[in-house]
């Protein structure tokens, strides 16, 4: 079957043209290739927790599953906690089921969502560092074999676990401070890739940090594909070591 045939099948006739239009037919005939090269599945795990900020989380998911909607890439997109799976009560009143647990070995790249900086006493990432557990399976996980990559205020996370002492990296205005104070090494980029450590700015540029994720694993004739299907514009300036 040919791919314009087997995309028409999976979304249907209307939504294939629809796509094929915004984006045009050669970067879904090159996105859809790109998808196919990758022998294995892309295990992409978003960690959540009580007070994380909802764009931080849902942004990025968004991204990596309109890839696999649209344009047939081999990606399993999940939401995790580090807790028995539960209702989630996020940042801004939302709610969400989330029904895995988190496992590091079930993961190729790791999204660090940030939440709830601003008071240090709510649900959120300042409980979280306190708490600890997140931290210690962040600093688990990150063993050379799997991407973790943080949104926003999510990074002081992963500075909480020690992963970004004497690496370049960046995050929200209001936590660079302290990110330098801990020993990360600023750098003034929408996203900063240092290879399996990968930090993104404030609250939107986990969109940002998503799509340079699809492109640095799929190519960019699939990150511009997705790019165009958000009808979103990619930001900044992507520092990479």
């Amino acid at each position: 079957m040919k791919r314009r045939d087997l995309l028409r099948s999976t979304m249907g006739a209307a939504t294939a043209a629809a796509v094929a239009g915004l984006v045009g037919p050669s970067t879904v005939a090159a996105a859809q290739a790109a998808g196919q090269r990758r022998p294995d599945t892309l295990r992409v795990r978003i960690l959540m927790y009580d007070g994380v900020e909802e764009v931080d989380s849902i942004g990025p998911a968004e991204v990596f599953d309109i890839a696999r909607v649209y344009f047939d890439a081999k990606i399993d997109v999940k939401y995790v906690t580090v807790d028995e799976p539960r209702v989630i009560p996020m940042n801004r009143g939302a709610k969400m089921v989330v029904e895995h647990r988190w496992r590091s070995r079930d993961a190729d790249i790791v999204i660090v969502p940030g939440g709830g900086w601003r008071d240090p006493e709510a649900p959120g990432t300042h409980v979280e560092i306190a708490r600890g557990v997140i931290p210690r399976a962040i600093a688990e996980a990150h063993d050379g074999r799997r991407i973790i990559a943080g949104v926003c205020v999510g990074v002081m996370l992963m500075s909480a676990a020690g992963l970004t002492k004497d690496r370049p990296c960046t995050t929200h205005a209001l936590a660079k401070e302290r990110l330098e104070a801990e020993g990360g090494i600023l750098k003034t980029a929408r996203v900063v890739d240092a290879g399996t450590v990968v930090t993104a700015g404030g609250v939107t540029s986990g969109i940002d940090e998503a799509l340079w994720l699809v492109e640095r694993e799929f190519g960019p004739d699939m990150a511009v594909g997705v790019e165009r299907t958000l009808e979103y514009e990619r930001r900044g300036t992507v520092w990479r070591a």
